[in-house]
């Protein structure tokens, strides 16, 4: 058997509110979050360069994400293997009318020692749960970059691809990726 057949299964927690990401989660997010970036992870947040990246240029938007939770709007979701986090993603509510009934799920990571191990689609798994049964969603919807093989990681946990638009991500001088938006009926 290798290591990771013999893997524990990881332990999945839900932080909903500002004041539970403790500074050790806060530094464990931005490690994690530096680490598949730089490893080719297509989780590039909003005024942060290209990679590499360092955890400094994280920070910022791991404090955004932890002042924005929110039991009606935003669940963060991690997940651990004897005690290490292995993984991470941001469930999300937009507060509009028209797609409150709708979720949306972001920055869906792996740290690169935990890959092969199952703990994104647990971590998915989980993510469906909480969306249905705690926040009341009725569908989920992600976007997903071309050229990773992430499509059939979400296919193969029960996503359907409804778009693409086509370059819409320049991840170096000519190496234009599709845009891929994925959507899940709870």
């Amino acid at each position: 058997m290798t290591a990771h057949e013999t893997a524990p299964a990881p332990v999945i927690a839900q932080l909903s509110r500002p004041e539970d990401v403790t500074a050790a989660v806060r530094r464990e997010l931005t490690a994690c979050w530096t680490a598949v970036v730089n490893a080719g992870g297509a989780v590039v947040p909003m005024n942060c360069p290209l990679p590499p990246v360092t955890e400094a240029a994280l920070r910022p938007a791991v404090e955004r994400i932890a002042r924005g939770l929110s039991p009606e709007r935003s669940r963060l979701l991690l997940a651990t293997v004897d005690g290490a986090l292995a993984g991470w993603l941001l469930l999300r509510r937009d507060q509009h009318p028209l797609v409150a009934h709708c979720g949306v799920v972001n920055h869906v990571q792996t740290h690169v020692r935990f890959r092969g191990m199952g703990v994104g689609a647990a971590l998915m798994r989980r993510a469906q749960g909480v969306a249905r049964d705690d926040m009341s969603l009725e569908r989920l919807q992600l976007a997903v970059r071309s050229g990773l093989g992430l499509e059939e990681f979400y296919r193969k946990a029960g996503w359907t691809e409804v778009g693409r638009w086509p370059g819409a991500l320049r991840v170096a001088p000519g190496d234009d990726r599709d845009e891929i938006l994925m959507s899940l009926a709870l």
